[in-house]
């Protein structure tokens, strides 16, 4: 079975939910923490594959990872998730919802990456080109830190990516003088 329809088909029922609950902007919360990219994801992985450890005991520990609160819909969501065997799509689920929240609601994921910790009116300038272009967004500002860069930044809206580092200059640079 195709890898994105089963995430994208639970993202859209928790959704329709969500709205119908009320609780679109904290299910969204939840599932930005649970859609995180920290190193805990692979914890997460293993505790749900464990035939050993009981479903409610996935549930708690998927909700408390989520931060939302028992008895809530998305713990129910959860729960339905784990007694249908999906529990492995959790992750995608939540990247899918949190992809579909962030389209209805016109919110764009800026991601700047510098090389080191910038100013925050230098990082102010690049967030005020960034809206210049997309008029209309609400953004969601994730700053990172890459000393690979050498200097400059990146930065990255959905699948487009300005790519203003010394790293890629001097890539640019060798190119041209190899060809």
């Amino acid at each position: 079975m195709n890898d994105g329809l089963i995430p994208s088909r639970y993202a859209k029922a928790l959704y329709k939910l969500s709205i119908e609950t009320g609780e679109c902007d904290e299910i969204y919360e939840q599932m930005r923490a649970l859609s995180g990219r920290n190193t805990a994801i692979d914890e997460l992985k293993r505790v749900m594959r464990n035939p050993y450890i009981a479903n409610e005991d996935k549930g708690r520990v998927m909700l408390l990872a989520a931060g939302a609160k028992p008895g809530s819909s998305l713990e129910k969501f959860i729960m339905l998730i784990i007694r249908n065997n999906r529990a492995e799509f959790l992750r995608k689920i939540a990247l899918s919802y949190v992809a579909l929240y962030r389209e209805k609601h016109n919110i764009a994921e800026v991601i700047v990456t510098t090389a080191a910790q910038l100013p925050e009116k230098e990082m102010q300038a690049i967030i005020d080109v960034v809206k210049k272009q997309l008029q209309g967004y609400t953004f969601e500002v994730v700053s990172e830190i890459n000393p690979d860069l050498i200097g400059g930044f990146t930065v990255q809206v959905g699948d487009v990516l300005l790519d203003a580092s010394v790293k890629n200059e001097l890539k640019n640079l060798r190119l041209k003088l190899l060809s």
